[in-house]
């Protein structure tokens, strides 16, 4: 029977991303047969496997799920949340547990993939893999074009300076304007701070892309299933 790391089974079957099964490794959260398990360590079919306490249920079919889900405001994007709030995979019906692939702020809109593969949640969150996030902004104030040239050649914030960007003036307004940006990053509320770094705070934001994978017309709320073209382009990566 074929042994594999932890991370990478529990990815598999859809359990959370590797990274976030990394996490709970560090955490003393999974244990292996009663025993504490080790980064890296390996498992097979065979094994029994706890997570906080609680038996893994393996999924009935190796079946995979790919979702582009059009997330509201006050969503969170997780698998669940301790504290009951509703999450982007409460408003997914599908049988199989997935998760989402990155976040979005709890009051930020638009597109989020949801899925049960794992072995795709690196390549579109890593910076390396050059898979670039496109927003629509609103913000206050009228924008000068130096502003904006700061926030795509990277600017320093408190976490490190950002990776270069692309930015792109939709409409200027005498107290606001409308803005596109594109970041290859996935730092907490990292829009919202590079607008904020140069004294134009986001009123409204929407992640319209994910790479090629647009959020078009889907409604707010509203999830699709990916098209065969969209998941050989995300594995492609």
């Amino acid at each position: 029977m074929e042994e594999m790391r932890i991370n990478k089974y529990l990815a598999q079957k859809g359990y959370a991303s590797r990274r976030e099964i990394d996490r709970l490794i560090e955490n003393g959260d999974i244990k292996v047969n009663g025993e504490l398990v080790t980064p890296g360590q390996k498992v097979t079919e065979k094994d029994t496997i706890t997570i906080k306490g609680k038996d893994f249920e393996k999924p009935t079919s190796d079946r995979k799920h790919y979702f582009l889900l059009h997330k509201p405001k006050s969503v969170l994007s997780s698998a669940k949340d301790d504290r009951g709030r509703r999450t982007v995979v409460d408003l997914i019906d599908c049988k199989d547990r997935v998760y989402p692939i990155g976040r979005l702020d709890f009051e930020t809109e638009g597109a989020i993939i949801l899925t049960n593969d794992g072995d795709v949640f690196n390549k579109v969150v890593h910076p390396k893999g050059e898979v670039y996030k496109e927003y629509y902004a609103m913000i206050k104030g009228d924008i000068k074009d130096k502003d904006l040239s700061r926030i795509a050649k990277g600017l320093l914030l408190e976490d490190g300076e950002t990776l270069p960007a692309k930015t792109k003036i939709l409409k200027r307004h005498t107290n606001k304007s409308e803005v596109m940006v594109a970041i290859r990053e996935g730092r907490n509320r990292q829009i919202r701070r590079m607008f904020e770094a140069v004294k134009h705070p986001v009123i409204y934001l929407r992640r319209e892309a994910i790479g090629k994978i647009r959020l078009g017309d889907l409604e707010v709320g509203k999830y699709r299933r990916l098209t065969s073209d969209e998941v050989k382009y995300l594995k492609s990566l």
